[in-house]
């Protein structure tokens, strides 16, 4: 299948997508050229879900960069807290730029439907993720308890909080799987500008890319749709808003 047509599927629910390939591409342009940086002097760590598929479909080009420091649990939360971040922060070299990148991630299949994927070698579709579908399939169970947070499923009661908290609002939505993705994104984003503004940084830049990671098929690929791409100038004090460059 051509890339148009990938895209395509995928730009019917998230109009601004591009491959990971594409993103990835773009990123590292834009630190060669305006930053002046090479790859190796930027220290990579994404808040993504834990889930195989993630891993499978990292793209390749990513790995020009230092890392993935690895913060995210079920549905790309970063449940590594304050102390994940500070442990990568003192791991950039001096010069360099941290890039977080971090998201929810959900499943489009080559059908079109939303919410699942042909992962290798099943027959049947699988859904993704998987995670937030059974959250959501909670909440609307009226399933969740308010406040309860349990030490053997912490990172999955999180998560069911995180859409308690919203609940009328993904109920009466078109797209409840959409809406709820879209929750667990502001919920992310906010924690990592958080997590950011606590941590001391040595590096010259904090690149920061909020997003929605969007999986398909195993012949089709992910897809990212960018939601903020932030320039931290760490000596300057500054903070510049380039999502412009993510637009279609």
């Amino acid at each position: 299948m051509l890339k148009k047509d990938k895209l395509g599927i995928i730009r019917k629910f998230y109009p601004n997508a591009f491959t990971t390939i594409d993103t990835v591409n773009r990123v590292i342009d834009y630190v060669e050229d305006q930053l002046n940086l090479e790859p190796t002097k930027i220290m990579l760590a994404d808040s993504i879900c834990s889930d195989d598929v993630n891993s499978i479909q990292y793209p390749i080009r990513s790995h020009e960069f230092l890392g993935p420091f690895k913060m995210g649990g079920l549905d790309g939360f970063p449940f590594t807290g304050l102390t994940g971040m500070a442990a990568f922060a003192s791991h950039v070299p001096d010069e360099g730029a941290v890039f977080i990148y971090y998201g929810p991630h959900i499943g489009i299949s080559k059908e079109g439907v939303l919410g699942e994927i042909h992962r290798f070698g099943q027959k049947q579709n699988t859904g993704c993720c998987g995670a937030a579908s059974s959250a959501l399939g909670k909440l609307l169970n009226n399933a969740i308890e308010p406040g309860n947070i349990t030490e053997m499923d912490y990172q999955m009661n999180t998560i069911e909080q995180i859409l308690y908290k919203h609940r009328e609002h993904i109920i009466n939505a078109k797209s409840q799987l959409h809406e709820a993705t879209e929750i667990i994104y502001q919920a992310i984003d906010k924690r990592i500008q958080e997590l950011v503004a606590l941590t001391h940084f040595n590096c010259r830049y904090i690149i920061i890319m909020g997003a929605v990671l969007i999986n398909s098929d195993t012949d089709i690929g992910s897809f990212s749709s960018a939601r903020r791409f932030d320039i931290l100038n760490v000596k300057e004090n500054t903070r510049e808003d380039l999502l412009s460059l993510f637009s279609v």
